[in-house]
C-alpha cells in the first residue's frame, strides 16, 4: 500500500491553514473581552482550588443542600436555554419551513455549546468528578435511575447535534466529497436528536418528581416533567430571539445585508410559537393549581413570590409576544423575550435552590465563587462561539467563505 507523493504537502498546507485561524480576528481591547478574561482567569484560579481542596473550599453545599447553583443554573436552566435547537432542526428539517433555515447552523451551534459547557460544568458539581463516567462504563448504576437516562441522553444528543453541525466544518476545511456524506446524516441525526431532546428536557423534571417533601407544593407538581418539556420550548424560542438580535448586530459583516429583513420575519414567527407554548404552558399551571386547591398557599411570601413568577414572566411575556405579531412590533418581542428567559431562570431556580427545602431552618446560599464559575463557563461558551462563528460559515452561505484562506483539502484514497 503506497502513500500518495502529495500527501505530506497537502498536510503542511493544512497546518498552516489551522495556525493562520488561531490567530485573533478583530480588536482584542473590547468591553467584553477587558470583563470577560478577568473573570475567566478568576474561575480557572477557583477551579484549581476545587479540585484540590473539594467542594467545600469554594461552595455553601452540605449534606443537605449536595445540590447547588451550579446545578440549577448550570444544568437544569442551561438546557432548558438550549432546547431552540431541537425545535428550529424539527420546524426546518422534519415540517420543511424553510424560512427558518438561515437560523439552523446558528441555532444547532449554540446548542452544541450549550451542552458541552452545562454538561462539562456538571463535572464541577461532582464531589469525586471521575464517576462521572459510570453510567457509561456500567460501574454501579441503576438501569431505572432517571440520572442514568438523562446521562445517557445528554450523551447521545451531544453526538447528534455534533452530526448536525459537522458539514459546517467539513465545508471550512473544504472537504466537499465529506461534506456531501455528512450531509446525508443529517435528517436521521435531526430526527434521533428531537426524540432525546424531549427525553432529557422531561427527564431533568422527572428528578424532582422524588422531591415532593422537598420542594414547596407551589412549585411541585406530578407533571413537573411535561411542564419542564413545554417551558423548553419558549425558553429556546427566546433564547433563539435574544441572541440572534445580538449576533445580528455584533456579526453583521457575516450576513447578507438584504438577509437582515428575512431575520426580522423570522423573528415574529419565533415570537408567534413562545406565545403559543407560553398559553399552554400557563394553561397547564392553571389547572394544576386549581386541582390541588393552591388558593390558601397565596398568603404568604411564598404564594406572592410565586405570583410574580406566573403573573410577571410567563403571563405578561405570553401577551406582549400575541401582542407584538399582531402589531409587528419588534422592540416589544425583544422585550418579551428577556423577560420570558428571566422567567425561565426563576422557575428552574426555584424549583432546584430556592423553593427546595423551603422550610429548612438553615438555607442555602450560593458562595461568590459559584456565581464567578456560572460567569466563567458563560463567557468561555461565548468566546468559543465567537472563535467560530468569525471562521466556519455558521451565519454566512459556504460560497462566502473566502476561498484564498480555506485549505480545501481533499482526503485522498489510498493507492494500492
Amino acid at each position: 500500500m503506497a502513500i500518495p507523493e502529495n500527501l505530506g504537502s497537502e498536510f503542511r498546507r493544512f497546518l498552516g491553514f489551522m495556525a493562520s485561524e488561531m490567530r485573533p480576528k478583530g480588536k482584542l481591547l473590547t468591553p467584553f473581552n477587558i470583563i470577560s478574561v478577568p473573570i475567566i482567569l478568576l474561575g480557572l484560579g477557583i477551579l484549581v482550588v476545587r479540585f484540590t481542596k473539594g467542594l467545600g473550599s469554594v461552595t455553601n453545599l452540605s449534606q443537605d443542600f449536595p445540590w447547588g447553583f451550579w446545578i440549577g443554573f448550570d444544568v437544569i436552566t442551561g438546557v432548558a436555554f438550549a432546547g431552540g435547537a431541537y425545535i428550529i432542526t424539527f420546524v426546518v428539517y422534519v415540517m420543511r419551513k424553510e424560512r427558518y433555515h438561515p437560523i439552523v447552523r446558528v441555532t444547532v451551534l449554540n446548542g452544541l455549546l450549550a451542552y458541552i459547557f452545562y454538561a462539562g460544568a456538571l463535572t464541577l458539581d461532582l464531589g469525586r468528578p471521575w464517576n462521572i463516567i459510570n453510567p457509561i462504563i456500567g460501574n454501579e448504576f441503576g438501569y431505572n435511575s432517571v440520572l442514568f437516562l438523562v446521562s445517557w441522553h445528554f450523551m447521545l444528543y451531544m453526538m447528534a447535534e455534533f452530526v448536525e453541525f459537522s458539514p459546517v466544518v467539513a465545508e471550512w476545511l473544504g472537504w466537499k466529497r465529506v461534506r456531501g456524506f455528512l450531509d446525508s446524516l443529517t435528517l436521521a441525526a435531526v430526527i434521533f436528536g428531537i426524540t432525546l431532546s424531549t427525553l432529557h428536557q422531561s427527564g431533568l423534571g422527572a428528578l424532582y418528581l422524588m422531591a415532593k417533601p422537598k420542594i414547596h407544593p407551589l412549585w411541585y407538581s406530578e407533571f413537573i416533567p411535561i411542564l419542564f418539556l413545554v417551558s423548553s420550548i419558549f425558553a429556546g424560542l427566546s433564547m433563539i430571539i435574544f441572541e440572534g438580535t445580538i449576533s445580528h448586530r455584533v456579526f453583521k459583516d457575516q450576513i447578507d445585508p438584504k438577509k437582515h429583513h428575512t431575520f426580522e420575519e423570522i423573528v415574529f414567527g419565533l415570537a408567534k410559537g413562545a406565545a403559543i407554548a407560553m398559553f399552554v404552558y400557563y394553561f397547564f399551571k392553571a389547572l394544576i393549581f386549581i386541582h390541588e386547591h393552591h388558593w390558601t398557599l397565596l398568603n404568604d411570601f411564598w404564594g406572592f413570590w410565586y405570583l410574580v413568577e406566573i403573573l410577571g414572566f410567563v403571563l405578561v411575556p405570553c401577551f406582549m409576544f400575541a401582542y407584538a405579531v399582531r402589531h409587528r412590533r419588534l422592540g416589544v418581542v425583544r422585550v418579551a423575550a428577556v423577560l420570558t428567559l428571566v422567567g425561565i431562570v426563576l422557575n428552574r431556580l426555584n424549583i432546584s435552590v430556592i423553593a427546595f427545602k423551603w422550610d429548612a431552618p438553615i438555607k442555602y446560599y450560593p458562595s461568590w465563587q459559584e456565581i464567578v464559575v456560572t460567569l466563567m463557563v458563560v463567557f468561555a461558551e461565548i468566546w468559543v462561539f465567537r472563535w467560530i462563528v468569525l471562521r466556519m460559515p455558521v451565519m454566512r452561505e459556504a460560497h462566502e467563505t473566502p476561498t484564498s484562506h480555506s485549505p480545501a483539502i481533499e482526503a485522498p484514497p489510498l493507492r494500492t
